[in-house]
């Protein structure tokens, strides 16, 4: 009976840590922020513009990436009224983004201000704000829960900016996959809690990476939708870093 009590008292000991020791929802985002990323990225795109009538716009897209998307250039390649047109996208932490807009038709290039990031980037479901990522200290983070999607068991994490980060959003409910730490579902709520957006992700592996294969965003109080569809992905291609220069935006790409 003594060696029993033993036992127990010892098995308790090392559960205890177990508990101790468990994911919080700020663990859950620093694991996601910390997985391996490439140092850049080329990709096709395909976007398909849904309208609440269910009529569509397609769109291609050349894109490259540096930095863990931290800095962006793309350009349209079609149709042919939008063929030209570039978007520039440099993040920084202690300053306001920077954003640029090439209009080819105008010869201009607009800036995007931090008041426009809740602006549609091209007609799209997608904001400027949408485009960029979330500072991992801007936000508080909980763990509300588990659920499957997809097949694909699930923490909840719902993240909310700090007080005095200035965001358009009020709050994210995100789907993260327990194994790979991805995004699998995220849902965007507005300023009067009411869910706004719901973006779907699906990934494929590429040298260990998880790239994006498609996003679907849909804006559930608009009832439109955005449907980008990755092509040609190549990673850790060595860009160079004067790439995403403004200069740039009017150079098509071959």
């Amino acid at each position: 009976m003594k060696h029993l009590t033993k036992t127990i008292f010892t098995t308790l000991l090392l559960t205890l840590p177990m508990y101790l020791l468990a994911e919080t929802g700020y663990d859950i985002a620093k694991a996601m922020e910390d997985k391996a990323a490439p140092k850049d990225m080329k990709s096709n795109m395909t976007m398909v513009l849904t309208n609440k009538q269910g009529k569509t716009r397609e769109s291609t897209i050349r894109s490259i990436t540096a930095d863990d998307n931290r800095k962006q250039i793309i350009w349209f390649l079609s149709p042919a009224d939008d063929k030209g047109v570039a978007f520039l996208k440099i993040e920084h932490q202690d300053k306001d983004d920077e954003m640029r807009l090439w209009l080819p038709a105008f010869k201009k290039v607009r800036r995007i201000s931090s008041k426009k990031k809740a602006d549609s980037f091209m007609g799209s479901d997608l904001s400027y704000e949408d485009m960029t990522s979330r500072e991992l200290d801007e936000y508080t983070y909980e763990l509300t829960g588990e659920k499957t999607v997809d097949g694909i068991d699930c923490h909840i994490l719902q993240s909310t900016p700090k007080k005095g980060v200035t965001r358009t959003y009020k709050r994210f409910v995100t789907y993260v996959s327990k194994v790979d730490l991805v995004a699998i579902l995220d849902e965007a709520y507005d300023t009067r809690d009411k869910l706004l957006k719901r973006r779907v992700m699906k990934y494929s592996k590429n040298k260990s990476y998880d790239l994006p294969a498609e996003i679907y965003v849909e804006n559930v109080q608009k009832k439109t939708n955005t449907r980008l569809t990755f092509s040609k992905q190549e990673v850790d291609t060595g860009i160079k870093a004067d790439l995403f220069q403004e200069k740039n935006l009017k150079r098509m790409p071959k």
